[in-house]
């Protein structure tokens, strides 16, 4: 899916994501004290606008256009500051701060196994030493064993996949594994009655 097609989804509805943060990125980070984050793949910037809540500095980046115009809307009716956030459009896996920052997040960027690998260590490679990476994402197994997500398997992905996307760049990891969501009847996860998905978590910090 290219950026126009990406465009036509945030332009379509009031908000494609919830306005709330990951519950996963939210428990990861909230022991980080605030300082410098990147919020790739973005989308409407959930977790760039909750990371900014808590002191956060943070540059939000998608390759939408609509949505960053929206994460932009949305961070002024919620932050005191809306300024903590700045908003770039950019490709998650080629983009790079000026500056090594604190924190990178990447959540539920679905991409085939080469993207992947790109964005995964393009976002290592933003951080400072002892700078953290968290990733979450559907996982692999989601498609059989879970509920909603992409059903093409070649974007879904295992956190022994994230973690080998890193290999050669000095880490040490945090947290790697499969996490159980609940999703309630009324989430978009195809009519069901509320399940178990099934996502990826990795939190690594560059040494």
């Amino acid at each position: 899916m290219d950026a126009d097609a990406w465009d036509e989804r945030y332009a379509a509805s009031e908000l494609v994501w919830s306005a709330t943060p990951n519950q996963f990125v939210a428990v990861e980070c909230a022991d980080l004290p605030p300082g410098t984050a990147v919020d790739l793949a973005a989308g409407e910037g959930r977790n760039a606008i909750w990371l900014a809540g808590l002191g956060w500095q943070v540059t939000a980046v998608d390759f939408s256009q609509v949505a960053l115009d929206k994460g932009r809307r949305l961070a002024a009716e919620a932050l005191d500051d809306a300024a903590r956030i700045t908003w770039v459009r950019g490709d998650a896996t080629t983009w790079q701060p000026g500056e090594p920052v604190d924190l990178v997040v990447l959540a539920y960027l679905q991409l085939p196994a080469g993207q992947r690998r790109a964005a995964v260590r393009c976002g290592f490679g933003s951080l400072r030493a002892g700078g953290t990476l968290v990733l979450v994402a559907h996982d692999s197994t989601n498609l059989t064993e879970g509920t909603g997500g992409p059903q093409d398997p070649s974007v879904l992905m295992t956190a022994d996949e994230v973690l080998a996307d890193l290999e050669g760049l000095d880490h040490r990891v945090v947290r790697a594994g499969r996490v159980a969501r609940e999703v309630a009847p009324g989430d978009d996860h195809r009519g069901e009655p509320a399940r178990t998905a099934w996502d990826c978590l990795v939190r690594v910090e560059r040494v």
